[in-house]
């Protein structure tokens, strides 16, 4: 909304300063300062309110130290992160650009299933909040929406070099370019990184203009799997939120450079018209993650509940797909990697044995894995804080991966 006032004021009465908000930098700035500022002043105002109205954390007995201590702590936190990043992202971003629609709308919906899941286990005393299955469909039903939008939607492309136009001029080579649908991903750390997800369908013959058959169900997979990871991830005080900041944090730059012709051409990367953008909702994001860690780190005031870890892993997701760096995510998502192979593995292992031997074997004290390092009798401040080093160091090999091809 101030993006469209002062583009009218610098157009029609050249009113100084205006033009900042041309620049996507300024704007994205703006969006961090704001949502880090909210959550962090409205977040105890929030956090007042759902302890009035006794919304606290129901705490199974795992067997875990500290985790008494916990009953009662204000649950549904994540509509914290959800307002303080809206809020910065309709006020300084294009709203008619559909990279921002689908963010929103991704947002809204993952926040609305992951809220009526608190809601369950909150006021209908059910510890199992909303059904798995249910859960699985809503995930589902974004995974469509999202790869509906992105496989047809006329502004959703990527620039690419056409070679037939491509002419000798005093001995330079001039590359002429487009900007064309696709299905093109980035595949890292690979010469001629480009990988286009409807060959694997192109072979079979009648079948060229159903690449939508693969494309669409490879994103609900991929939304389906880190929004889950995120949810398994939210288990100690912090881990969750101070993870997820440091993989946003990660593809802000990779939108940063995708949306941008010269950066992207510099570091000979997939250009993304309209993708910059992106940037704006990351920084309003990021700033959120940030502000709702003031009141989530230990001994934490509030927890995210469902309303947030969900929500929080569909829109790392969906971002990744947006930029095209999706085949990233096991290595940028490795803490949520790892916790989902935990559950994963000790499960599996368990019914295996079980059927065997008819006793059940674990592999870890307990699952996820971060639980695992409770039992063993770390503080959860020193589990988490080591999980975040390892985020980082991952975090900075996907960097990397800019220039490994």
């Amino acid at each position: 909304m101030l993006y469209y006032l002062f583009d009218f004021l610098e157009a029609q009465y050249q009113f100084p300063g205006a033009s900042l908000f041309q620049f996507l930098s300024f704007r994205a700035a703006i969006a961090a300062l704001l949502s880090l500022l909210f959550s962090t002043f409205f977040g105890k105002r929030i956090i007042d309110f759902l302890r009035k109205q006794q919304i606290g954390e129901s705490i199974r007995d795992l067997g875990l130290e500290g985790q008494n201590e916990k009953a009662g702590t204000p649950t549904m936190g994540g509509i914290i992160i959800i307002f303080t990043t809206i809020i910065p992202v309709l006020l300084l971003a294009k709203l008619d650009n559909i990279y921002i629609l689908l963010l929103l709308f991704t947002t809204l919906w993952m926040g609305t299933i992951g809220f009526i899941d608190d809601y369950i286990k909150i006021f209908k005393k059910d510890k199992e909040g909303l059904k798995g299955k249910f859960k699985i469909l809503g995930q589902i039903a974004l995974g469509i929406v999202v790869g509906a939008t992105l496989y047809f939607h006329p502004k959703v492309t990527v620039r690419q070099e056409i070679p037939v136009q491509i002419e000798k001029v005093a001995q330079k080579t001039s590359a002429f370019y487009a900007e064309e649908k696709s299905t093109i991903t980035t595949i890292p750390m690979f010469k001629n990184n480009e990988f286009d997800y409807a060959e694997l369908i192109n072979w079979i013959p009648g079948v060229e203009h159903l690449s939508w058959l693969i494309f669409i169900p490879i994103v609900v997979f991929i939304i389906t799997a880190i929004s889950n990871g995120a949810n398994l991830t939210d288990g100690i005080d912090g881990l969750a939120a101070g993870s997820s900041a440091i993989m946003v944090f990660t593809l802000g730059i990779f939108a940063w450079v995708s949306g941008n012709v010269i950066f992207s051409d510099y570091l000979n990367i997939m250009y993304i018209p309209n993708a910059g953008e992106i940037t704006i909702f990351v920084a309003a994001f990021l700033g959120a993650l940030i502000g709702f860690l003031w009141y989530n780190t230990f001994p934490a005031q509030v927890f995210m509940g469902d309303t947030g870890s969900l929500t929080i892993g569909a829109i790392i997701s969906v971002i990744a797909l947006m930029i095209r760096k999706e085949l990233l995510l096991p290595l940028l998502c490795g803490i949520f990697l790892i916790e989902n192979l935990s559950v994963v593995l000790q499960v599996s292992y368990f019914k295996y044995t079980k059927k065997k031997t008819g006793v059940g074997q674990r592999i870890f004290l307990m699952s996820p894995i971060h639980h695992h390092y409770q039992k063993k009798g770390y503080h959860e401040s020193k589990i988490v804080a080591r999980f975040w080093i390892v985020g980082i160091l991952l975090s900075i090999l996907t960097i990397v991966t800019l220039k490994l091809h």
